[in-house]
């Protein structure tokens, strides 16, 4: 919520001081609002379990890289489901195998 304040009201208030700076041109306020579920997302965020999951999210987030920059995964290139679910599994189909022939060359 921003909340607007007129700038002559401001410079005859007795609360002042740490409030307005002289020759502002407008002041507002700005409060945030949190509702249950964010303040239930902080809550697990701070959780161990939370913490470990995110230490490995790089190596997920490098995949979804792969397949979305080297493969074609960001946009579809063929109209209707049925050729985007193709298009989809091709995607991964390909990923999958260059992982497959890399373990084999170690």
């Amino acid at each position: 919520m921003v909340y607007f304040f007129d700038v002559e009201k401001c410079r005859c208030c007795p609360y002042r001081a740490g409030c307005y700076k002289e020759g502002a041109k407008k002041k507002t306020y700005s409060e945030a609002l949190i509702c249950d579920a964010h303040s239930e997302q902080a809550r697990f965020q701070e959780t161990e379990y939370f913490k470990k999951k995110a230490k490995e999210r790089y190596k997920i987030e490098a995949k979804n890289n792969d397949l979305k920059h080297r493969h074609g995964y960001d946009t579809a290139s063929s109209s209707g489901l049925i050729g985007m679910e193709m298009q989809g599994a091709m995607a991964i189909f390909a990923v999958n195998l260059k992982r497959i022939i890399k373990l084999i060359n170690e």
